[in-house]
């Protein structure tokens, strides 16, 4: 990559009801040990009826521009990345911009499933490479509760609700900032149908009074999704780390998209990364899709895992297929 590229604040926000899996043994055929076992989520935050996807979004952004010192005037460009936006028109970054207070900013919303936030910062990183005074605001929020089939115990365990934000421009770093030193993505979309959310797409369009089928929740073939996660998050992480010149012993925090424990670890497995080395919040918050690795790279920083001159390597994968990683360089 060519230019500085420089993350300044961090922040997340996560929804106030905690739904533990005891709860869920009260709505579907399960137990917390099934859960525990599977997948090594405890607990997962569900948004309150009416709150939605640019809600939680607004307030993980006022605690970055809060972390990075920066008033909300001077954002120029926002980016959203999400699967569930409060509408489908207009898109949930208008609806955020508004709800920051601020006007007339490019605001616009980033689809690429669990990748989202990744891709996001890849469109960041383009903006303020044609526009070195801009400061982008961008944010990843799910209310996936909204697409979960609560009848599908196969599903409705993994998901939770949250978001995160960054905020990010080409000023010299600070400390406690961040540079971004390399982002790769990758899409397979011949593997498509194997992770879908269509109901309510042009392809699969509701008619007025139809009831509202499984189609309209999240549907997953869950052995291939695990082995191709594993795959496709491995494969790319090494070829970051190749391309930049580095080993993976010079990877300081290995911070994966928190779909599932056993994807987490098996990739993990993969890249010799165990340990402390490896960023966890899939057991407190579950699967929040495209928020995932903003929150856990919120979460990392305020939790003090990330030591000045740290390298932090990033990776994540979603329905499309897509897949990502992005090399992050702490001052």
């Amino acid at each position: 990559m060519h230019g500085r590229f420089t993350i300044e604040g961090f922040g997340r926000h996560v929804p106030e009801r905690v739904l533990t899996n005891a709860d869920l043994e009260s709505i579907v055929e399960t137990s917390d040990d099934w859960i525990t076992t599977r997948t090594g989520i405890k607990t997962r935050h569900i948004a309150a009826p009416g709150e939605a996807a640019s809600d939680l979004a607004a307030k993980a952004c006022f605690t970055a521009l809060a972390d990075a010192g920066r008033p909300v005037e001077d954002v120029t460009q926002i980016f959203f990345a999400t699967f569930t936006p409060d509408s489908i028109c207009p898109p949930a970054a208008c609806i955020l911009e508004h709800k920051l207070g601020i006007s007339g900013r490019p605001a616009s919303d980033v689809s690429a499933a669990c990748s989202g936030f990744l891709f996001a910062m890849d469109h960041a990183v383009g903006t303020l490479a044609r526009k070195p005074d801009a400061t982008v605001l961008l944010t990843a929020s799910e209310v996936t509760s909204s697409r979960t089939n609560w009848a599908d115990r196969a599903t409705c365990v993994l998901f939770g609700d949250g978001a995160g934000a960054v905020v990010l421009s080409t000023r010299e770093p600070k400390p406690g900032q961040a540079t971004i030193r390399d982002i790769i993505l990758h899409s397979d979309g011949s593997m498509w149908p194997l992770l879908t959310v269509k109901g309510g797409g042009s392809g699969w369009p509701l008619k007025l009074g139809e009831t509202v089928k499984e189609d309209f929740f999240i549907e997953m073939n869950g052995p291939e999704v695990y082995k191709n996660a594993v795959r496709s998050m491995g494969q790319v992480c090494e070829e970051i780390v190749e391309k930049n010149g580095l080993k993976m012993d010079d990877i300081d925090l290995f911070i994966p998209h928190q779909a599932n424990l056993r994807i987490i670890e098996a990739v993990g497995k993969r890249l010799k990364f165990f340990g402390d080395r490896v960023m966890v919040t899939v057991d407190r918050y579950g699967n929040t899709s495209a928020a995932s690795v903003a929150i856990a790279l919120a979460d990392a920083k305020l939790e003090g895992r990330i030591k000045p001159g740290a390298k932090v390597l990033l990776t994540t994968f979603g329905g499309g297929f897509t897949f990502g990683a992005a090399l992050l360089e702490f001052v």
